[in-house]
């Protein structure tokens, strides 16, 4: 079997700086790390997800399951979402795609998409620094009762300039906190994000959005990533 990074993560793992990317994409952080390595990448993400989504897809994705036998690192790209402000609690929030009629459920999307930027000022993380490394310790472990001598590493939450959050992230510092704690107790490696991608995000190069980033920013990470699992490159 060929060795490969595992990778859990959130949209901020495939989206660049126009769009969202297939998973083969060369230029999307976690195939740069791959790349830097020598070893394949098996991507888990989607749009929004949480901690909470990693640990759905440890459990029930089967993809997870092929590729835990076969992984050299187990990268957790989650947490960026979880500290974001969230008016609506996640599952409520994700409920509106599939509202019925079709008029009630754009009429409900475009009203909650005029106001969250207003109550994001107001409103909590989408998931509590605790739940975060709650979920994240549950991967964390479910895939070392399998593979216990292979490396784990959590990305720490991003920066965002996004209108869509009314330029609010009070949660980041509290899930910052959290994920270095809990990683430090439990020996995983942890990447800065943010102090990778400030400049980039703040400073206006990445996506439109606010919030995905340009090639240079997934250049950054990926190369990063791949020097903080330096020791798979050199087979120690």
């Amino acid at each position: 079997m060929s060795p490969e990074l595992l990778v859990l993560a959130d949209s901020l793992a495939f989206h660049g700086p126009e769009r969202a990317e297939p998973a083969d994409h060369p230029d999307i952080w976690p195939n740069v790390a791959g790349r830097a390595l020598g070893v394949d990448v098996e991507l888990v993400a989607g749009i929004g997800w949480t901690a909470r989504h990693a640990w759905q897809a440890m459990i029930s994705d089967p993809r997870v399951w092929a590729a835990v036998p076969r992984a050299s690192a187990l990268v957790l790209g989650l947490g960026g979402m979880d500290s974001l402000p969230s008016p609506l609690p996640t599952a409520v929030r994700e409920l509106i795609p599939v509202l019925r009629p079709e008029s009630v459920r754009h009429t409900v999307r475009a009203g909650y998409l005029r106001a969250q930027p207003r109550l994001s000022r107001y409103a909590p993380p989408a998931l509590p620094a605790r739940l975060t490394v709650a979920y994240l310790e549950r991967c964390r472990a479910g895939f070392a009762a399998l593979r216990p001598d292979v490396p784990v590493v959590a990305l720490l939450p991003s920066v965002h300039r996004a209108a869509l959050y009314g330029g609010h992230h009070r949660g980041r510092a509290a899930a910052e906190q959290a994920t270095r704690e809990w990683a430090a107790a439990h020996g995983v490696r942890v990447l800065d994000v943010g102090a990778l991608v400030a400049a980039h995000v703040l400073g206006g190069h990445g996506n439109p959005d606010g919030m995905h980033w340009g090639w240079a920013a997934h250049r950054r990470v990926g190369e990063t990533l791949a020097e903080l699992l330096d020791d798979l490159r050199s087979g120690t």
